[in-house]
């Protein structure tokens, strides 16, 4: 189907759209990445260095099983929400990206620092899992109680570490859109009149505060704020993993595993799933694409925990990469905010359609009827694709939280 107004083909194009339309600051902070934006960049072009060897008359028909389970959720494709900061290119933000995702029949992962409470989202889809990171065990505990009992899952990220030099190309963000900082940024705002209209219909500009980091009988702290807190908060060892395992009887993923080592902890930690990722080019640059990560993962820890991957998904072809790589699933972020900003809802169902539409057509040229037949042997891997460690490191020590 070729782009109308409505309908994008690609999830390149919805890039584009998105860049239309949002006003220079906000597109800059989809598009920032760590320092030289070196892992950034390679979270995408990894997937151009893998190849297809397909079959033929293999008589595998149109329409094969996309269907997967993670986190003991059944979905129709094995793409799922990753969690994303405070959404201000659309108003109705992660409510809206839950809604598609709840009509694609996949789970939405709901960063902490989101803007939108956590309540209206479960509403829009039962199947959310809350991201959160680590701030001591005492505000874990907090964060837990919020979650107990309201969403199947807790996804911890660990894949960011603070520098002053983190967000290569990113514009200032301000703490609150107050006179000062809307007087500011008028001049980019007045010519991108369709983001103004939808913010101004919805009542206001976006609101900066993140809901779902307020303490109990406190008002929701600015993104910054909590910002702030999360760096004050000693880091974590994996005898904090252990001890929020104990915490939390639910669904669990850490999120931020590149090092085979950390994927063994994890397993070790009780952890039910991993995702393979280095926050899409936000935290060390130099750290390897995802990709590139995921075979040593999968080697040192095998179908002992369930492992997804996020970092760079762009068409339903690297999904199906991934997939043959040994990823159970994919999660998508900046594709999902593309298509927020080019449609809203509609946005984010077209970009998932898109890779849907993708993964089915991959799995025919390859001759395999469902996700779940593909094989590494599938893919063509050219030497030193493939990054890991040259010596193991040891397990982590003791609790600091």
């Amino acid at each position: 189907m070729a782009s109308t107004r409505e309908w994008f083909e690609s999830v390149a194009e919805a890039q584009r759209r998105a860049r239309r339309r949002l006003p220079r600051s906000v597109y800059g902070a989809l598009m920032a990445g760590a320092e030289s934006g070196a892992t950034l960049d390679d979270n995408v072009a990894a997937f151009g260095e893998l190849g297809f060897f397909p079959r033929i008359a293999t008589g595998v028909p149109a329409g094969g099983d996309l269907t997967v389970t993670v986190l003991g959720e059944t979905l129709s494709l094995p793409v799922l929400i990753s969690p994303t900061g405070v959404q201000a290119v659309h108003p109705e933000a992660e409510v809206a990206v839950a809604r598609a995702a709840a009509a694609a029949g996949t789970a939405m992962g709901l960063s902490s620092f989101a803007s939108r409470p956590l309540a209206e989202v479960v509403a829009a889809n039962p199947a959310t899992f809350l991201q959160i990171y680590w701030m001591g065990r005492g505000r874990v505990g907090q964060i837990l109680e919020l979650a107990a009992g309201r969403v199947r899952g807790i996804i911890l990220t660990l894949d960011w570490t603070f520098a002053h030099r983190r967000d290569w190309g990113s514009p200032a963000i301000p703490e609150t859109l107050d006179l000062r900082a809307m007087v500011r940024l008028a001049p980019e705002v007045l010519v991108r009149p369709l983001w103004l209209a939808r913010f101004a219909r919805a009542g206001g500009p976006p609101d900066l505060t993140v809901p779902n980091m307020a303490r109990p009988g406190q008002p929701a702290p600015t993104f910054f704020g909590a910002y702030g807190e999360w760096m004050q908060a000693p880091p974590p060892t994996w005898d904090d993993i252990a001890w929020l395992r104990e915490q939390w009887d639910g669904r669990l993923m850490v999120k931020g595993i590149t090092h085979p080592q950390d994927a063994v902890n994890a397993v070790s930690a009780g952890v039910d799933a991993i995702s393979v990722s280095n926050h899409g080019g936000n935290n060390l640059d130099g750290t390897p694409a995802s990709i590139r990560a995921l075979p040593g993962v999968v080697d040192a820890v095998g179908d002992r925990v369930e492992i997804l991957l996020d970092g760079g998904i762009r068409r339903g072809s690297d999904v199906v990469k991934a997939l043959a790589l040994g990823a159970r699933a994919v999660m998508i972020g900046r594709a999902a905010l593309w298509g927020l900003a080019a449609g809203g809802q509609h946005g984010v169902s077209n970009v998932l359609e898109i890779l849907r539409a993708g993964i089915a057509e991959t799995l025919v040229g390859l001759g395999r009827e469902s996700v779940a037949a593909l094989k590494p042997e599938d893919i063509i891997v050219p030497e030193r694709f493939t990054r890991a460690p040259a010596h193991p490191a040891p397990a982590g020590g003791s609790s600091r939280g």
